[in-house]
């Protein structure tokens, strides 16, 4: 197989007329969606471990009514067992409203920026930096993937 050492495919090329603040602008764009991206994960953990932690309370009202402990049990059912962890809400409903009023619209900002003012061209920055980076000629700062997978998730640009 050819080693290709020419420089970022074309979805990877600044297009004619974007300038440095442009591409360094939506590159800082893009590393804030990242962050918010993070965030959501962390949010979609809360919510995985707030469930896990109310389902394994079955198991501690059923113990505690083995033991004997009747008041615990129903105490434990009534106080703690499927309650809202703010008023109103589960975490499922969080993550329902955090996707829907701001990570949402926040996705769909970064994406329409980077059409209107790139093109549609993501990671510019992150390209023109790996370019920069690259010790041309070495066997592992290639220019572009090779091999079946190197044109998967290419966006037309």
């Amino acid at each position: 197989m050819t080693r290709r050492d020419d420089g970022p495919d074309p979805s990877h090329q600044r297009p004619d007329g974007v300038g440095d603040l442009t591409v360094e602008a939506l590159g800082s764009l893009s590393k804030a969606l990242e962050t918010v991206e993070r965030a959501r994960g962390h949010l979609y953990g809360f919510h995985q471990l707030t469930g896990t932690a109310d389902l394994e309370l079955d198991r501690t009202v059923a113990l505690l009514r083995a033991a004997g402990h009747d008041g615990w049990a129903d105490r434990v059912e009534r106080d703690i067992l499927g309650r809202d962890v703010i008023p109103g809400r589960w975490t499922f409903q969080i993550v329902e409203a955090y996707d829907r009023t701001y990570y949402e619209p926040f996705r769909d900002l970064e994406h329409e920026a980077v059409a209107a003012l790139a093109a549609g061209r993501q990671h510019l920055y992150e390209a023109e930096m790996k370019e920069a980076r690259r010790a041309l000629g070495h066997r592992d700062h290639t220019a572009r993937p090779e091999g079946p997978d190197a044109n998967e998730d290419r966006r037309p640009g």
